[in-house]
């Protein structure tokens, strides 16, 4: 072995790569932007006697020659995951091979020598004064394969950031090195576009402040890290970082602070990005690398209370099932740590499991949520792994929710031009009852992503619409009010909501009448507070608006803010009047009425009061000039 003291320059003589690799063998190739490039090239340059070298690896950020045609004599290619350049091709060519694993199962493989590494390649810093390299900004499985290698062969590379953490490999473990300086793969910020925007928005309202995260790349995750500016404390414990996880760390929102596993570090096994991001790394003590055995384990990772763990999908079934890897029989990408963080965060007190996906592809023709998975496409994370699923039109929450009742909330947030095919293609299995006859639909006057946060006694609510996968919360809602309040909102004493008569009270045509509901999430899902609603009728382009409040949150602003906003769609919606019918006994309820406007008129009725407020231009116009006047 050659042994590398105090400086690599100091070695006259260096051993040779070709002393160890021979043909037959199975190779490591070092991960994401640390693909030791230059020792690549030297080995398929100098490769005349090989043949048949099976190449494992992870991502790889390179041009990955090894994957290409003309070298399939020399690599037999077997990925763990799929992706960069001619990686995929020749899998879907069937020149390479892909072996499904999480990613943190992946270093037993090589420990126990189910798949045993003959040699692993590598990029590293130059070793410091105590002879140890970095492994920099790729730890992931690289730590385990330079433990389970018979031999470890390194590209010494001058650029390679020196990480803090579990990332150091000493100069006793290297038994053949190159030294050749090769600047780092960047991957620029991606480009935001709305729908990206629109589902970051949905995903950090489920981000509380004091949260541990664990987030990929691309441009939903951009999105997500970018709505997140405002909050605070949070922290991360996550496969890998970006350049946004920088930005929020320089302003303070990732603070590490209330973490309770790795308090106060940002830990993460590798991290993809621009150079920017590189030297932010590069010694950075508050930043550290651990192995993916570490960092993945589900243990680990439910260690951190309050975590998040955010993932993509390539399409997800009606029950809950996500497909991540494969798009039909086509593999696509890997099983990566998905279902690793996903665990973790179920198995965290007070985490929450999320996947985030555009609700249909590219060019709008295909739905990402769809009835059954398609033929050939592979489950990689469970419908019983599934906490929430976002897409831009909303959050649906699978938490404890039954097969219809996943089904209809996962219809309200796909596309709306599928949500009919969906509901129909849902019957045909007796998944949801044939009195469910609306599919959701929306309410655009309420903001791109349809819903709104308020704070009422220091406690924040979401007002959103009311939707079909309400039927069981408005049932709950419906059996929390007490004699008087039933007796107040139905001029009688209701004693029962039936499932047919609650779900056609969330069937809601939203385009013609509305139906606005106040929730809180808590740790048994979401709960309905406040229901207001108003009912079109065309004759008089008016609508009657009627809305109940749960007794406990009377008082706080609710019901105010439920017609001030029903008020305000009313008018974008040109319609002439509001109308409602209070009982005469029911005085905060009028005075609610009244402090909007609304004016009393003639009633028939002795134990009933009418009210009414004029929505024309015309008396906009002349209570302007009234307010001018006074």
């Amino acid at each position: 072995m050659e042994y590398l003291f105090m400086s690599l320059q100091s070695h006259s003589k260096k051993t040779r790569w070709q002393d160890y690799l021979k043909s037959g063998n199975r190779i490591f190739i070092g991960s994401n932007a640390a693909v030791p490039n230059a020792l690549i090239d030297d080995l398929i340059t100098n490769s005349a006697q090989l043949h048949d070298i099976e190449a494992v690896h992870i991502l790889t950020l390179s041009e990955n020659k090894w994957a290409k045609p003309e070298h399939q004599d020399l690599f037999k290619v077997n990925a763990f995951f799929i992706g960069g350049n001619n990686v995929r091709e020749a899998v879907a060519e069937g020149r390479a091979d892909y072996t499904p694993c999480f990613i943190s199962e992946i270093p037993t493989l090589f420990k126990e020598n189910i798949l045993p590494l003959d040699a692993a390649l590598i990029m590293v810093s130059p070793p410091d004064e105590y002879g140890y390299c970095s492994l920099g900004v790729s730890v992931d499985i690289i730590s385990s394969a330079v433990k389970a290698a018979k031999y470890v062969i390194a590209q010494v590379n001058h650029k390679m950031p020196r990480t803090n953490g579990h990332s150091f490999v000493h100069i006793n473990q290297i038994h053949a090195w190159i030294e050749v300086d090769q600047q780092l793969p960047e991957l620029p910020a991606p480009v935001m576009d709305r729908v990206s925007e629109q589902i970051g928005q949905y995903t950090s309202m489920l981000i509380e402040n004091g949260a541990t995260i664990q987030i990929g790349i691309g441009k939903i995750p951009s999105a997500v890290l970018h709505y997140l500016a405002n909050h605070k404390d949070l922290g991360v414990h996550s496969e890998m970082i970006t350049d946004g996880i920088l930005d929020l760390m320089l302003s303070g929102v990732i603070n590490n602070r209330r973490k309770t596993f790795h308090k106060g570090k940002t830990v993460v096994s590798f991290c993809l990005g621009t150079q920017r991001l590189y030297d932010f790394v590069d010694g950075n003590p508050h930043v550290e690398f651990y192995p993916s055995e570490h960092i993945n384990s589900p243990v680990n990772v439910a260690k951190n209370d309050n975590m998040v763990s955010i993932n993509s999908a390539i399409e997800v079934d009606l029950t809950g099932q996500v497909v991540s890897d494969s798009i039909g029989y086509q593999f696509y990408s890997g099983i990566g740590g998905q279902v690793d963080f996903i665990r973790g965060a179920w198995l965290s007190k007070g985490g929450k499991p999320i996947i985030a996906l555009p609700s249909t592809t590219k060019d709008g023709k295909i739905s990402r949520i769809v009835a059954h998975i398609t033929e050939g496409g592979g489950v990689v994370t469970s419908r019983g792994h599934v906490g929430y699923i976002v897409t831009e039109y909303g959050i649906a929450s699978l938490i404890g929710k039954s097969i219809r009742e996943r089904a209809l909330e996962l219809i309200r947030i796909a596309h709306p031009k599928f949500r009919k095919q969906l509901l129909e293609d849902v019957r045909k299995h007796y998944w949801v009852p044939t009195y469910q006859d609306n599919s959701p639909t929306s309410v655009p006057e309420l903001g791109a992503i349809e819903l709104k946060k308020f704070t009422f006694d220091k406690l924040e609510y979401t007002l959103r619409p009311l939707s079909p996968a309400d039927e069981r919360k408005l049932q709950e809602f419906f059996y929390s009010h007490n004699k008087e309040t039933l007796i107040m909102r139905y001029n009688h004493y209701a004693r029962q909501m039936t499932r047919e008569s609650s779900c056609k009270l969330v069937s809601v045509d939203q385009h013609k009448d509305l139906a606005l509901c106040f929730t809180q999430r808590n740790a048994l899902g979401e709960e309905i507070h406040a229901v207001g609603r108003y009912y079109y009728i065309e004759s008089n382009n008016c609508a009657e608006v009627a809305f109940v409040i749960r007794e406990t949150k009377r008082g706080k602003g609710m019901a105010k803010a439920l017609l001030n906003e029903m008020i305000r769609i009313a008018k974008i919606r040109k319609l002439n009047k509001l109308i409602a019918c209070v009982r005469r006994d029911n005085a905060p309820m009028l005075k609610v009425f009244e402090s909007a406007g609304f004016i009393r008129t003639y009633s028939e009725e002795l134990d009933e009061i009418n009210l009414a407020v004029d929505l024309s231009d015309a008396q906009e116009t002349k209570t302007s000039e009234k307010k001018e006047n006074t």
